[in-house]
């Protein structure tokens, strides 16, 4: 059974999937991802990070966090090689999608890279579109900004 929970980005389960992550970030671009990033913006009410569990095993990250009024930013979206193409990144985005609604954020902003098709697809076919770009990134060309506006106060029923 797959289910998502809310954790702190410091916990052993978000550390473990996050440094997964960064090692395919190495493989991908040869360096990681170096956005500056506090774990204390994931904390409630401003942010949240969430784990998703096959079975107990986490095989699946996402957080959002707050970048302006009614703006949000998904960032370390991932799922584990040992669990991919069983539609974890939809179910874990469509989370995030309804977590920042219900905090009352009316936009969500990603960005993501050149080299990750997979992101590129399930974004786009979640309708995410082009956007402006933003920080660290901003002037890099692998660099692919993406957003979408959200439906406030959307039910998490």
């Amino acid at each position: 059974m797959f289910v998502i929970e809310a954790h702190p980005f410091a916990h052993p389960y978000a550390v473990r999937l996050i440094d997964e992550l960064q090692a395919e970030y190495r493989l991908r671009y040869g360096s990681p991802d170096e956005t500056l990033i506090d774990a204390g913006e994931f904390d409630p009410p401003a942010g949240l990070f969430l784990i998703g569990l096959l079975d107990g095993d986490p095989v699946a990250a996402g957080g959002w966090r707050r970048l302006g009024p009614g703006l949000g930013e998904v960032k370390r979206m991932y799922v584990a090689e040992r669990a991919r193409g069983r539609g974890f990144a939809r179910l874990m985005l469509a989370e995030l999608e309804t977590t920042l609604a219900t905090a009352g954020y009316d936009r969500v902003v990603l960005m993501t890279g050149a080299l990750q098709p997979e992101a590129i697809a399930l974004y786009e076919s979640s309708g995410y579109a082009p956007s402006e770009a933003y920080g660290l990134y901003a002037d890099y060309s692998d660099a692919r900004f993406y957003g979408k506006p959200l439906a406030i106060g959307v039910s998490r029923e």
